[in-house]
């Protein structure tokens, strides 16, 4: 076995080592809601951002805490409200006195400058303060005048949001929904997960969260998952996946065609790979299956459809056409 096998198989043991953890650590808090806590910390191997959607009191808000102490990094909370303020979350300029009795401008920097930061309700905010976030998830950093600060490594955006019928609720625009790299569903949970959930928080017993991993171990499994390979047939049925949510594609099956505005980007397919190079590891292979791609492409691209009226009319959603083009596309041996 040569030398970069070894390495290749050192570090994927590693990062299982790491996830398992991690999700094992976080489970002791979060009851249930398994595919939650694995998307989370997908996202999070990956370097991406979450979005998790669910009515309150699901333990969205809890996940995301518990995944804090868990990984031990700085973390920030941001309670999105009507009467938020961008500069309310990538700071400001003051008027600060100095030693000697003067004054100087001062710039005192918002909560999104932290590792992980959980913008809580976010569609309870206006467009014009969901905005504030584009540059920041995008490109890991903001710009406040002449100002540009670096967001500390690692970096994560984990957001919750209200179903968009709720009252006093906004739709995130298109643009800011394509930034992350999931958007997760958080469901009610079974009646055997009812009974643990009393047990655990209607007691004296207290949980508490120990921290089993550091931001530098994280960074170093996001190097590696970039580094993982990926065979030409999974490239080429993701490539495919992504041309078939877009209306009028080679791909597109009628269902897309009659019920899409607006398909996926090419972020959609960037998504699809760092998201199946998580997944490739966690079943213990060093390459990228078409598999991989198939397992998580829901997660991956259900936020990246537009749906028109005919489909919103008729109660399409966009995960059920996600299961159309999932039927439509076939992986590239398969044809």
């Amino acid at each position: 076995m040569s030398r970069e096998a070894d390495i290749a198989r050192e570090g994927a043991a590693e990062f299982v080592d790491v996830f398992t953890r991690v999700r094992a650590e976080v489970s002791r808090m979060i009851v249930g809601q398994a595919g939650v806590i694995d998307g989370v910390l997908t996202a999070l191997m990956a370097g991406g951002h979450v979005l998790l959607e669910g009515v309150p009191g699901l333990g969205k808000t809890m996940l995301v805490s518990s995944l804090s102490r868990a990984v031990a990094v700085p973390f920030s909370r941001i309670q999105f409200t009507p009467d938020l303020m961008p500069a309310d979350i990538i700071g400001t300029t003051i008027l600060s006195e100095t030693a000697g009795g003067g004054h100087e401008l001062v710039f005192q920097e918002g909560p999104i400058v932290s590792n992980l930061v959980l913008a809580d309700e976010i569609n309870r905010a206006t467009p014009k303060t969901q905005s504030a976030l584009l540059e920041v998830m995008q490109e890991r950093q903001v710009t406040v005048g002449r100002r540009t600060i670096r967001m500390p490594e690692p970096f994560c955006v984990m957001a919750t949001q209200n179903p968009v019928d709720q009252e006093g609720t906004y739709p995130l625009p298109e643009a800011q929904l394509d930034r992350f790299l999931f958007k997760l569903i958080v469901d009610y949970p079974s009646e055997k997960d009812y009974h643990t959930i009393i047990d655990r928080t209607t007691s004296g017993e207290q949980i508490a969260i120990d921290p089993v991993t550091d931001a530098q171990t994280l960074c170093r499994m996001r190097d590696f998952v970039r580094q993982v390979p990926v065979t030409e047939a999974a490239k080429t049925y993701a490539i495919r996946l992504v041309m078939g949510t877009q209306p009028g594609s080679d791909y597109a099956c009628d269902a897309i065609d009659r019920n899409v505005s607006l398909g996926a980007s090419p972020r959609g397919v960037q998504g699809l790979m760092l998201a199946a190079k998580v997944q490739a590891l966690l079943d213990g292979r060093f390459a990228v299956s078409c598999d991989d791609i198939a397992a998580i492409a829901m997660p991956v691209l259900r936020h990246r459809l537009v749906v028109n009226f005919h489909a919103q009319a008729n109660d399409i959603t966009a995960d059920c056409l996600l299961d159309d083009v999932l039927g439509f596309v076939k992986p590239p041996h398969a044809v």
